[in-house]
């Protein structure tokens, strides 16, 4: 498990992921988060998504970005 800070990339994805959370009750897709911080490959975000999992800043049931909420 990963403890050093998020950065500056993962601290916006994050802010993404709670705005979403708040304006449509889901998480955003990957493309959506992606769209929003300037990362045009999926995979740059799931890797990012993964990242941020990893210390438990975010959570997911499943396999579902959908699905995620900030925290474990």
């Amino acid at each position: 498990m990963r403890t050093e800070a998020p950065t500056d990339r993962q601290v916006q994805i994050l802010q993404v992921i709670k705005n979403w959370i708040a304006d449509h009750g889901e998480g955003p897709s990957i493309r959506q988060i992606g769209e929003r911080v300037g990362l045009s490959s999926s995979s740059s975000v799931a890797y990012q998504l993964a990242r941020l999992e990893d210390p438990g800043l975010i959570s997911r049931a499943g396999r579902r970005w959908r699905s995620c909420q900030l925290g474990t």
